[in-house]
């Protein structure tokens, strides 16, 4: 039997896969761990490392742009709303979307994810012209080249925690995506505190009500954002083009014997609240179902001037030929 080397994140609706209980047909799984999986990300991109790997979806979108040989499959194992992604500094004077304006905001890396979602829905939902803002990075993009005028690097080491507690910079983006971090990026990624909201020093959030404001955008528009896809090695679906099907369907198995033991989605409790705002599966899979989501991907990523004007935009193109029934 073949084997696959896969790179997952934490997920307990993809351990079975990895088990080896969610059987992939013809094939067995190798799980590699790499911590945190964002790690994998750029070694995935850029030396095709692994034959099957979970990626951040806009930088799966830009190794399809620059044509790096990997298709992706639509398993989408993590959701997360972005209303409460920002934090202000203490005395930044912020109180609505539009006074970002003008001022300087951290984010890891232009072309992470998550600077993908808040920015786009910045523009769309609330009319702030994000070409205004100075984003200030402290990481490299996992696909260098595209990044605008606009973003500036930080060069003295420190991270963008540091800098949003010092005012140096007047708001950011928390978690992976910004205050997650402490220490230098290239000394390894050291877990740090996100910033709480507290005393009269602490960094507060953009949006005090976040989690009303973001269930009610996704709602009204349909877009639940996505935050991760499975990739797979071209040359492996060119050599069996059943793979994606059988990837899919593994996936999917995996999902239903987690959900069989947990139902509540318990051992995740953020999609537990997620599923339960939404009155669904807090993480689709298949392309029908992702529809809405994926279509504003693609369109923030084209605006935010990381994918060129002609990228198609046929969503199963961007995805290997396989039988992907919602699930």
């Amino acid at each position: 039997m073949n084997k696959l080397t896969v790179v997952l994140g934490e997920y307990p609706h993809a351990q079975p896969l990895l088990d080896g209980d969610a059987e992939i047909d013809g094939y067995l799984a190798e799980p590699v761990e790499v911590k945190p999986v964002i790690g994998a990300y750029r070694r995935m991109i850029r030396d095709l490392e692994f034959d099957v790997c979970e990626l951040a979806p806009v930088s799966y979108l830009l190794a399809r742009q620059e044509g790096i040989p990997l298709t992706a499959v639509p398993v989408f194992l993590n959701r997360r709303f972005h209303h409460g992604d920002v934090q202000c500094a203490a005395h930044s004077g912020i109180r609505v979307p539009r006074d970002l304006e003008g001022r300087r905001v951290g984010v890891r890396a232009y072309s992470v994810s998550t600077g993908v979602w808040v920015r786009g829905v910045l523009r769309e939902e609330y009319g702030v012209d994000i070409d205004k803002i100075t984003w200030v990075v402290d990481d490299d993009d996992h696909i260098e080249g595209r990044v605008p005028s606009n973003v500036e690097r930080v060069t003295d080491g420190r991270s963008l925690g540091e800098l949003l507690r010092s005012g140096e910079i007047d708001a950011a983006l928390t978690g992976n995506a910004g205050t997650g971090r402490a220490g230098a990026p290239r000394a390894g990624w050291t877990a740090a505190a996100d910033p709480e909201p507290g005393g009269d020093d602490d960094p507060y959030p953009l949006f005090p009500e976040a989690g009303t404001l973001a269930l009610d955008h996704c709602l009204r528009k349909g877009i639940y954002p996505l935050h991760s896809l499975i990739a797979v090695r071209s040359e492996l679906v060119e050599r069996d083009p059943n793979l994606p099907t059988a990837l899919y369907a593994a996936f999917a198995d995996s999902k239903r014997r987690h959900l069989a033991a947990q139902p509540d989605w318990s051992a995740v409790p953020r999609l537990a609240r997620q599923g339960q705002d939404l009155g669904g599966d807090p993480v689709p899979y298949g392309l029908k179902a992702n529809e809405p989501s994926l279509n504003a991907m693609v369109r923030f990523s084209k605006d935010q001037g990381l994918l060129d004007a002609d990228f198609p935009t046929d969503l199963r193109s961007l995805f290997a030929v396989g039988d992907y029934p919602d699930a």
